[in-house]
């Protein structure tokens, strides 16, 4: 109940920044943002299970190799509300260095990706510190790693030059490798957050994954979000558990 009466605090709170440098929090401008709300509206969400089951995608990279993803986020904001993605314009800023990688989106639907490989073969490991100073862990390393041309945003070259995060949960596999459907996956073939994976074969889609939710706190209210990758290798095991080079 005390949760309930407590607010976040003011931005200015900690800083040197005047309280009237700040505008209007999203919960001030779209109400709903207090919640409950889901904002990646493409999945079904387990709220119990702290999941969420998104639709999985089979594309390709230029050599053939087989890439299993999943979409969040686009600048494309028409698409993103026909997908149930998250509409970021802000993404269009990300071209920078090799942040973005292209891509190529054929007649059937099938996506491929210019290059950008994943090894999802080391083994996810976290050793705590020394009792009492579990932390930081003695070893944390991550459960996949992207080559230096992995990252998960790629621009659509041939629709409109639109961005995407489009993360690798599985690659170069077919889908009798990573046919999951009741849990307890090959962490050597997926990303260490997938809980389920249901590829459809015949179909470029009409798959599902279900993918391991973290909980958090914002406007002292609980939430739930995914997350699929990280530059640095110390930080990437807590949450991440999935790699790409700076």
């Amino acid at each position: 109940m005390l949760a309930d009466n407590v607010g976040p605090a003011p931005a200015s709170i900690g800083t040197d920044i005047p309280l009237t440098y700040f505008g209007p929090s999203p919960s001030q401008v779209q109400k709903e943002l207090l919640g409950p709300y889901q904002l990646l509206k493409s999945g079904q969400l387990d709220t119990e299970a702290s999941t969420i089951t998104l639709p999985l995608y089979r594309g390709r990279l230029k050599d053939g190799r087989k890439v299993w993803y999943i979409l969040t986020d686009t600048t494309d904001k028409s698409n993103a509300e026909a997908l149930g993605l998250n509409h970021a314009a802000k993404l269009s800023y990300s071209q920078v260095g090799k942040a973005v990688r292209s891509g190529t989106l054929l007649k059937d639907g099938t996506l491929i990706f210019d290059d950008g490989a994943v090894d999802f073969r080391p083994e996810h490991k976290i050793v705590p510190g020394d009792a009492p100073n579990f932390f930081p862990p003695k070893v944390a390393e991550p459960g996949a790693v992207g080559d230096a041309d992995y990252t998960p945003l790629v621009r659509i070259t041939n629709s409109r030059d639109h961005i995407y995060n489009a993360p690798t949960l599985a690659f170069a596999v077919d889908a009798s490798q990573i046919n999951f459907c009741d849990g307890n996956p090959d962490y050597k073939l997926v990303a260490d957050v997938v809980v389920k994976i249901c590829p459809n074969q015949p179909e470029n889609g009409g798959g599902t994954v279900t993918v391991r939710l973290t909980p958090n706190f914002s406007f002292a209210r609980p939430v739930l979000y995914m997350t699929t990758d990280a530059s640095d290798p110390w930080r990437q095991p807590w949450a991440v558990r999935f790699m790409r080079p700076p």
